[in-house]
């Protein structure tokens, strides 16, 4: 399925209903008077997330949502039906901006949560409401108010508490099969991820946390080469970062050297990612040339834990999901607004 990240949409709440400009008239009522009701509110049109939705597909292919007017006011004080809202599901973590000003309207981050994108009119009132002393049969009445319109811009950051960075073929979906539930293509060529997957890793005590996929990153990526910003935005959520290296070099590289591009790629795309928690996955210990290269490893990095892996044979990668676990639980309370400066940055996206 195709899988999109950004859209744009136009969002239109409904109108508010009429008021009703009615005389009460029934036999032996010699003085009915007006009862006339009010019109019915219109419909607004929400945003809500859902992890059910994995990308902005559906919006992309329906740019324009509107919400139902309001019903008109009658006579016998009847008051118009509310319009019916218009839900709009996105997947968590979708980022709602402002088209024209750029500005960042809400940060759909929690399952379930609403954002109200448009409100709907008023209805109107009804010339029951104009009756007065000096008024004795109003016939004033008011048209419903129009609801609100909007051009929004619709980002998706992925929401994963840990997210695995490599270089392609690294075998970060092989790992995330390994130790999740998701079933994320593999294969034995480059960029066979070519969006996002989400796993949860779910343990006995109930424990849970979840780990994205993020497709493998090119050198360069900080200068949207490839599919650079595509890639790179969805990290900007991830609290721990899980570097995984291909020890084995079965693309002819240097696992010590692919380490330092994921890191001068996240510099260059935003500064400070690299200050983020982190570990150092080293795969596909079963390759004859992993061992020397997990040594000089070793040597180099005495400030960030590594631990040695075979994802595609599941080895040893209990003892990853139990460091994983360790970091989460001892990482502080997330600083809101800052994360929201990082978000709304829309040169970003």
């Amino acid at each position: 399925m195709m899988f999109i990240d950004r859209t744009r949409i136009r969002v239109e709440a409904g109108h508010g209903g009429r008021g009703s400009a009615s005389f009460r008239r029934e036999k032996f009522v010699p003085k009915g008077g007006p009862d006339g009701g009010n019109g019915g509110p219109g419909g607004d049109v929400l945003l809500r997330a859902d992890f059910g939705e994995q990308s902005l597909v559906a919006l992309r292919f329906k740019p324009e949502w509107k919400a139902e007017r309001g019903g008109d006011g009658g006579s016998r004080h009847k008051n118009g039906a509310g319009g019916k809202p218009c839900q709009i599901i996105v997947p968590v973590g979708t980022l709602v901006f402002e088209q024209d000003s750029g500005e960042l309207l809400c940060d759909l981050k929690e399952e379930g949560q609403e954002f109200v994108a448009a409100r709907g009119g008023r209805g109107g009132k009804g010339n029951m409401h104009y009756v007065s002393s000096v008024n004795r049969s109003p016939r004033q009445f008011q048209p419903g108010e129009e609801g609100e319109m909007r051009n929004l811009l619709l980002v998706l950051k992925t929401v994963a508490d840990v997210g695995l960075l490599g270089l392609p073929n690294a075998g970060k979906s092989t790992f995330l099969r390994a130790v999740t539930a998701a079933r994320p293509k593999t294969a034995s060529y480059p960029f066979t991820t070519r969006h996002p997957n989400v796993g949860v890793v779910e343990m006995e005590d109930w424990f849970r946390f979840t780990i994205a996929d993020i497709p493998g990153l090119l050198e360069g990526a900080h200068q949207n080469l490839g599919l650079g910003h595509e890639f790179l935005r969805h990290i900007e959520r991830c609290r721990i970062l899980c570097y995984v290296l291909d020890m084995g070099g079965t693309e002819g590289r240097d696992p010590l050297d692919d380490l330092q591009v994921l890191r001068t790629e996240l510099e260059h795309y935003e500064p400070g990612l690299t200050k983020r928690p982190s570990i150092i996955v080293a795969n596909k210990m079963d390759l004859p040339e992993a061992q020397e290269a997990l040594q000089k490893l070793l040597e180099q990095e005495r400030q960030t834990e590594v631990i040695p892996v075979c994802a595609e044979l599941s080895e040893n990668t209990d003892a990853v999901i139990s460091s994983l676990r360790r970091m989460i639980e001892s990482l502080p309370e997330e600083d809101e607004e800052q994360l929201s400066r990082l978000l709304a940055k829309l040169d970003r996206v």
